[in-house]
């Protein structure tokens, strides 16, 4: 799913009566406190509706067929995903089904609805905006997280290790090995061990995996790049890749919840 291409394609929407433009911004977010409940239902039910009682009154023949059939796409969809929401769905939608968006975000909205000439396009130019296509790169010792990230919501997520025998990064596809930093209690000698070698090889390390983290910015398009992790590493990684570094967030968050992770580095 390519936002920005979406975008621009809606920009070029254009239809006169009979045909009308369906545009919906409907919060979902189960823990806004203004909705308790679900009470997205209610302002579903009721936008839709206020379309519907006006092109009884106002609306041609054809232009009541074309909202009905958008109408009907539109419940569809939201009863197919009720179970399934994040913070809000965008819907837009002709009658001749030459458009149909639907998307569910993981970023707010204000609820909101027109059916009109052309897509209503401020809110989700506002939120791509805010969160285009950007690259979360968490690093804790020696092991790498990369979430491919775009309007909130997660597009791909890989995983790197050092194997510190050969001094490769890998990239690991299953659940990732326990760090050898990570013992229980206090520290034993092998975790000493393993911690100085890090801290001494930490920024040749770093500049290893670099034209390779480099590369995956070029390839997935990342307007934006933020780097997760201890400051010492994270500014070593930042300082050995060619691309711009929008942010660094001092923090270890390599084992978090990826929403979480996304709150924090992005949205916060």
């Amino acid at each position: 799913m390519d936002i920005s291409k979406e975008i621009k394609k809606l920009e070029n929407v254009y239809f006169e009566k009979p045909q009308r433009v369906f545009s919906m911004y409907l919060n979902t977010d189960p823990s806004d406190p203004v909705q308790p409940g679900g009470e997205w239902k209610l302002h579903l039910k009721n936008g839709l509706k206020s379309f519907e009682n006006y092109l009884q009154r106002d609306g041609d023949s054809d232009e009541k067929r074309n909202y009905w059939v958008v109408k009907e796409m539109v419940e569809k969809y939201m009863h197919d995903n009720e179970h399934n929401l994040a913070k809000s769905v965008v819907i837009f939608a002709t009658g001749d089904q030459s458009v149909w968006f639907a998307r569910k975000f993981q970023m707010p909205v204000e609820t909101e609805f027109s059916w009109e000439e052309t897509p209503k396009l401020d809110q989700i130019k506002n939120m791509f905006n805010q969160f285009p296509k950007t690259g979360i790169i968490l690093t804790q010792k020696e092991a790498i997280k990369i979430l491919d990230t775009e309007l909130g919501s997660i597009k791909d997520t890989r995983f790197y290790e050092l194997d510190l025998d050969t001094e490769d990064w890998r990239e690991h596809t299953g659940p990732h090995r326990a760090q050898p930093s990570m013992g229980s209690g206090g520290k034993n000698t092998k975790q000493e061990q393993f911690e100085a070698r890090f801290e001494a090889n930490r920024y040749r390390w770093y500049k290893n995996i670099a034209s390779t983290l480099d590369k995956l910015a070029k390839d997935k398009d990342w307007m934006k790049i933020i780097i997760v992790g201890h400051k010492e590493e994270a500014e070593d990684l930042s300082n050995n890749m060619n691309k711009e570094i929008a942010k660094v967030v001092p923090k270890n968050m390599l084992e978090h919840e990826k929403m979480k992770v996304i709150n924090e580095a992005v949205l916060s």
